[in-house]
């Protein structure tokens, strides 16, 4: 029988679910896609077009900006594999990932935690971004998280140190970046983008 690592997969086998692996990610049928959070699966839906513009758009200046300073990072947008825990029950595809550590990087994606994480949220994934996402980030390494909501208009911050710091911040303001100096984001900008 497989090993029970934490009380979380002790408990969903007492109640006769099953823990989940990456290989039952392979295994689901051709264009379903789905994440895993402690041998838990969690189904995908197909993001919206304003889900997409933003991330898009925060793809962009991250990109841009670490290409401009000729930076070690590299920025990937969603379908990037993400293993955060470095095992076959935590699989996330997040909307953005900022990975500086190129030691985490392999052919099958990260697999260790990125630095910075965004999640731009969707109606079906309110409770995934805002708490089950935020839990393993924060338990595995993840330095930065931001969840983008679009229907708020509100990036909410969070910087994991010995204490969580979060912060809100509107569409009417600028944001900077925890992970980097000289990198900030005026959400206006995005705003209008979205608006555009």
């Amino acid at each position: 029988m497989e090993q029970i690592q934490d009380r979380r997969e002790l408990l969903m086998v007492i109640a006769g679910g099953k823990v989940y692996t990456f290989e039952d990610i392979l295994a689901l049928p051709e264009g379903e896609r789905a994440e895993l959070i402690d041998g838990e699966m969690f189904m995908m839906a197909s993001p919206t077009r304003g889900h997409q513009d933003a991330s898009g758009w925060f793809f962009a200046q991250i990109f841009n900006y670490i290409q401009g300073k000729k930076g070690k990072c590299r920025v990937y947008t969603s379908q990037f594999a993400v293993f955060p825990k470095k095992d076959d029950k935590n699989y996330v595809e997040p909307d953005v990932a900022v990975v500086c550590d190129r030691n985490n990087l392999d052919k099958r994606g990260c697999n260790g935690a990125p630095e910075w994480v965004i999640e731009v949220v969707s109606p079906s994934s309110v409770k995934m971004d805002y708490e089950r996402k935020l839990k393993l980030y924060q338990e595995s390494g993840v330095e930065e998280y931001w969840i983008v909501d679009l229907e708020k208009e509100l990036v909410k911050v969070y910087r994991f140190t010995e204490s969580i710091q979060e912060a809100d911040h509107s569409f009417e303001e600028t944001v900077k970046v925890g992970i980097y100096d000289d990198l900030e984001f005026d959400l206006r900008r995005l705003k209008e983008y979205l608006e555009g």
